[in-house]
Parts: C-alpha cells; sequence; structure tokens
C-alpha cells in the first residue's frame, strides 16, 4: 500500500508520516523535497520514518534543521523516535545572531 509524508529539506534524512505505514508500505514523500521509502516496521501517523540509513551518533535533519543524534543504527524505512535518538541543546542565541547579520 502507498503512504504520504512530508518532507520539507533535500538535506532532511526523516520525513514525517502523515498516516500510519505498515512495515512493507512504500512511502511517498512530497513537499520541498520528494523520495521514496519503503516501511521496514510500523511507523504511527505524524512520526518519522528514516530515508536512508542512519549511523549510531549521526545527526537527524528535519525540515532543514538538527533535531537530534542517534542512540543506534536505523535502517533505511526505520521508525526514528524518542527510543533511537536524543534531543541535542542548540543555541538560539547565537543562531538569532546569525539570522539577523544575514548570515
Amino acid at each position: 500500500m502507498e503512504k504520504k509524508a512530508i518532507l520539507l529539506d533535500e538535506k532532511d534524512n526523516v520525513a514525517t508520516c502523515t498516516s500510519e505505514a505498515q512495515s512493507e508500505d512504500m512511502v511517498i514523500c512530497h513537499g520541498g523535497g520528494s523520495a521514496q521509502v519503503k516501511a521496514v516496521e510500523t511507523i504511527p501517523i505524524w512520526h518519522k520514518i528514516a530515508l536512508k540509513p542512519i549511523a549510531k551518533g549521526e545527526m537527524v535533519y528535519k525540515y532543514g534543521e538538527i533535531i537530534g543524534e542517534t542512540l543506534q543504527d536505523i535502517p533505511q524505512g526505520g521508525w526514528v523516535s524518542h527510543e533511537n535518538i536524543r534531543s541535542i541543546p542548540r543555541d538560539y542565541a547565537s543562531e538569532y545572531a546569525m539570522g539577523k547579520e544575514g548570515k
């Protein structure tokens, strides 16, 4: 069965499923980028699916931003959740200052 997901930035390595995907479902990603990936497990609605294999320690990109670091290897089509990534603290003050200078 075909499912859909949101992919906003070409550097993203995850997409957000807009409905639950079952193992073997083909997930078609649309938005600022496009991709297709076969789910290897159940991905709940509004959760992230890995677009490529993501090794332990790699950064996870969603909507063009780093949202975390993997705690274990995640296969292509796997569920990316709080169980296999951790948040990375961000320095919003310096990011805002960079944005004001147009960098």
